[in-house]
């Protein structure tokens, strides 16, 4: 669990505080960095090693200061050298790493000096010791926060869907398909998401897959099936002899891990390809842009005969603006300044209900559900700002993803749709926890998104949601045009339109 930010702050004033007169490189680097990371909740020991045994460029043998693979390296000097110099330095160390072990950022220091460098933003911060309490925020990525926001053009997204793919690919070929296939992969989904976004501790699930299994891969599915049954048990439900690391696991609970599936065969090659997903931020990935991960899976003739389609996120704002949103808005705006009509408010935006029949990997929901997360934090803000601090802001955070329904044909974007909508929502109680100091989470998970896994076009929508209690029907169906419908579209085409004359001629959109 990460630290709030006002703790954070009050450990990085003792820490400046502490080593304000260290000199010794040799004497000192370590410590200060074991208790650097402390100040962030951190153990040092649980992400990274030092003096890490390195090839430098031109195969010289070297000794990384400190290295958090894929994520962080350290070089550290005595108080007053050359800080350009240990950069160059630590770059040197570059050709020796694996890939996904290639940090994201570099810190050089000298003690009384800390410079970070964000290779992938180009960007560099300097600052003195006594100075740290005010940039603790630029190492948000150690605390668990995530401080930058990343869109769909990130090149991240493109590793991610590539990545991804190429594990399903590996499964399916294997022979683990279908109905299991589909699950386990949002299984992995979600751990990736959790480690890199504070619902598991740093590397938990990584570290898991590399300590624990063969290289070869010959015992990674059984593993993972234990993982998968530890995931979905209480604590105080679980063996008292459970392996220490897998004891570690939260409870996720959210029935995400509760279907027993067989178990995966892999291989060498597919493990690298699980290391290689595990080695990418993802907190980085919007699951908003989950619905393109899921089409550069399928292949064109899949997605061309269920018209499987991803909608920008633009384009879903500009539907969902003058659909619920704006309106939510200006009445926000005439209840600011009324305490007890602001807290009428945020109880109306807890019992709104939502559909989309055609859902997707729930790109419209997602997207939805941020935006009224978003509402209700400016809620909050103004909750606060009236001098209504005595209250509990956490137990005003009322908004929850089972507000949320969809129908969606196929099974694997059905199932991203859940986890997608899960992730959204962990990522809004972060900014919960940043804007108002104290970390906020849901778990274990209490409440599920409605996807039902099934045919809109056969289906009563009002047993997914009754019609007297939904607020906003939202969505982009699918386009086939009469031309290239299979039979079973043509047959919903009839059963939806009973031999309308005419009808025929429709694209298969219009049955919507």
């Amino acid at each position: 669990m990460p630290l709030s930010w006002n703790e954070i702050r009050g450990r990085a004033h003792a820490f400046a505080r502490e080593w304000a007169d260290a000199e010794s490189e040799n004497a000192q680097a370590k410590p200060f960095w074991i208790e650097f990371f402390n100040v962030f909740g951190i153990s040092s020991k649980r992400v990274a090693s030092f003096e890490e045994p390195v090839r430098k460029l031109g195969d010289k043998p070297g000794f990384i200061d400190l290295l958090w693979k894929g994520t962080l390296l350290v070089e550290h000097k005595s108080r007053g050298k050359d800080l350009d110099k240990a950069y160059t330095q630590a770059l040197d160390y570059f050709p020796g790493l694996k890939e996904r072990d290639l940090p994201k950022y570099v810190v050089v220091s000298d003690f009384a000096r800390i410079r970070l460098y964000d290779l992938e933003a180009g960007t560099k911060e300097e600052f003195a010791l006594k100075d740290f309490p005010r940039h603790i925020r630029l190492f948000g990525f150690i605390a668990g926060y995530q401080t930058r926001h990343f869109g769909q053009e990130d090149p991240v997204n493109a590793k991610a869907a590539e990545h991804l793919g190429r594990l399903h690919d590996q499964l399916r070929a294997s022979g683990y398909e279908g109905h299991a296939l589909e699950v386990f992969l949002v299984r992995v989904l979600f751990c990736l998401f959790a480690e890199d976004t504070a619902i598991y501790e740093k590397r938990q699930f990584q570290d898991y897959v590399e300590t624990r299994t063969a290289p070869d891969g010959s015992d990674l599915g059984m593993h993972l099936a234990q993982l998968w049954q530890v995931l979905d048990t209480a604590h105080d439900k679980r063996q008292k002899a459970l392996d220490e690391q897998l004891a570690a696991f939260p409870y996720v609970n959210g029935q995400l891990y509760r279907e027993q599936l067989p178990i995966a065969a892999f291989d060498s090659a597919m493990r690298e390809t699980l290391l290689d997903c595990c080695a990418l931020d993802w907190s980085r990935i919007s699951p908003a842009v989950f619905g393109s991960l899921f089409q550069s899976i399928m292949d064109a003739k899949a997605r061309r005969a269920i018209g499987a389609h991803y909608t920008s996120e633009t384009n879903i704002l500009r539907l969902i603006r003058p659909l619920f949103l704006d309106a939510l808005r200006a009445e926000f705006e005439k209840v600011r300044h009324n305490k007890n009509k602001l807290f009428e408010f945020l109880k109306k935006l807890a019992g709104l209900r939502f559909l989309d029949p055609a859902c997707g990997c729930g790109n419209f929901l997602v997207i939805a559900y941020r935006e009224l997360r978003l509402l209700e934090l400016e809620v909050l803000r103004q909750v606060r700002d009236s001098g209504q601090m005595h209250l509990d802001i956490f137990q005003l955070v009322q908004i929850d993803v089972d507000q949320f329904h969809g129908i969606e044909i196929e099974e694997w974007p059905a199932r991203i749709a859940e986890v997608a909508l899960w992730l959204t929502d962990h990522q809004m109680n972060m900014r919960v926890s940043e804007e108002f100091g104290d970390y906020y989470v849901r778990l274990p998970l209490k409440h599920a998104p409605h996807i039902v896994h099934g045919n809109a076009l056969t289906l009563d929508w009002n047993d997914v949601i009754p019609a007297e209690r939904l607020d906003s029907l939202l969505g982009n169906p699918p386009f086939i045009g009469a031309m290239v419908m299979n039979d079973e579209q043509r047959e919903d085409m009839a059963r939806v339109f009973d031999s309308i004359k005419g009808a025929g001629i429709l694209d298969y959109v219009s049955a919507w």
